[in-house]
């Protein structure tokens, strides 16, 4: 050692091991795998329609330039790549031929007068039922809730606004869905802006929303009527106001009748309103829009635009 000092200098205390096994998956091998579990097997020429990770490991064992690795170390590298096996989701694309037109007027109005724009839509079918749900309970003891097989209470049908520059939600439930009530709602979305001046109200596209009578109504109240593309509900500002509900009065209920689901649907929008920023408000928006939209992160669910 000491004869290798005088030749090394310093560099002769660095004993200069390896660090332990040598690495048998390297970066190319990473993106082989991942991108081979991103692609449905059938267009690898496999006869089945999802991957597990065992058939996946033997993919990958058996290709020309094979990537051997196990079932652990594989899931493993999946995780920290962000992929996890999920349910695939559906989606239905607009086929409107307005649709990019409705689009874009529906964005300009909420982002240049958010106090003259108001959204209406309904939301249902409520029947009088057990509904599953979430809650606190000791582990392995769920909550049970009563099975029902004869159900005579009928349906009711909410009928909500949306007003996205005070945040305020309100509505009513109807027993169906018909023009006289749609008309009735937007009545009262004209009562509480009482000023004449326009206003811009944001529905879809069912047959009760757009009858004559509600037209001549908007001319004479100077009202504009924004629908949404067909298919693009989505595109409507309450839709994701519809899942707090859904989350806070629906699930884990067992409501005896009608009037008391409204009951609790107007004590639960009261409780909204004053809380319009509460975080748990806030998070079921957010998981009513991921649910609702096209695309995540993406505002209209259209293509992001390509760079120059």
């Amino acid at each position: 050692m000491i004869h290798l000092f005088n030749q090394k200098g310093l560099a002769a205390l660095d004993p200069q091991w390896a660090g332990g096994r040598p690495r048998m998956i390297s970066d190319e091998d990473i993106q082989v795998i991942v991108t081979a579990a991103t692609t449905r097997p059938e267009k690898l020429g496999q006869p089945f329609t999802r991957w597990s990770l065992r058939k996946l490991a033997a993919y990958l064992a058996d290709r020309d330039q094979p990537v051997r690795i196990g079932r652990e170390r594989l899931r493993q590298i999946l995780h920290a790549c962000g992929i996890s096996f999920q349910r695939t989701r559906t989606w239905k694309e607009s086929r409107d031929p307005d649709r990019d037109a409705n689009l874009d007027r529906i964005e300009y109005v909420t982002s240049n007068y958010p106090d003259r724009c108001f959204a209406f839509d309904q939301f249902g079918p409520l029947s009088i039922r057990p509904c599953h749900g979430a809650c606190w309970a000791k582990r392995k003891h769920p909550a049970r809730l009563r099975a029902t097989y004869h159900r005579t209470h009928g349906i009711r049908y909410f009928h909500g606004c949306y007003s996205p520059g005070d945040d305020q939600l309100w509505g009513v439930a109807r027993e169906h869905k018909g023009a006289g009530h749609t008309l009735a709602a937007l009545k009262s979305i004209r009562a509480a802006r009482s000023g004449g001046y326009r206003l811009f109200i944001i529905l879809d596209n069912l047959a009760a929303n757009k009858t004559p009578a509600i037209r001549r109504w908007a001319r004479r109240e100077n009202v504009e009527l924004c629908f949404t593309p067909t298919n693009a509900s989505w595109a409507n500002p309450i839709e994701a106001h519809f899942g707090p509900l859904r989350t806070f009065v629906m699930g884990n209920s067992d409501h005896p009748n009608h009037t008391a689901l409204a009951r609790k649907l107007q004590a639960c929008l009261r409780w909204r309103n004053a809380h319009a920023r509460h975080p748990d408000v806030l998070a079921a928006q957010c998981r009513e829009r991921a649910r609702i939209r096209s695309e995540r992160q993406q505002r209209w669910g259209r293509p992001k635009p390509k760079a120059a």
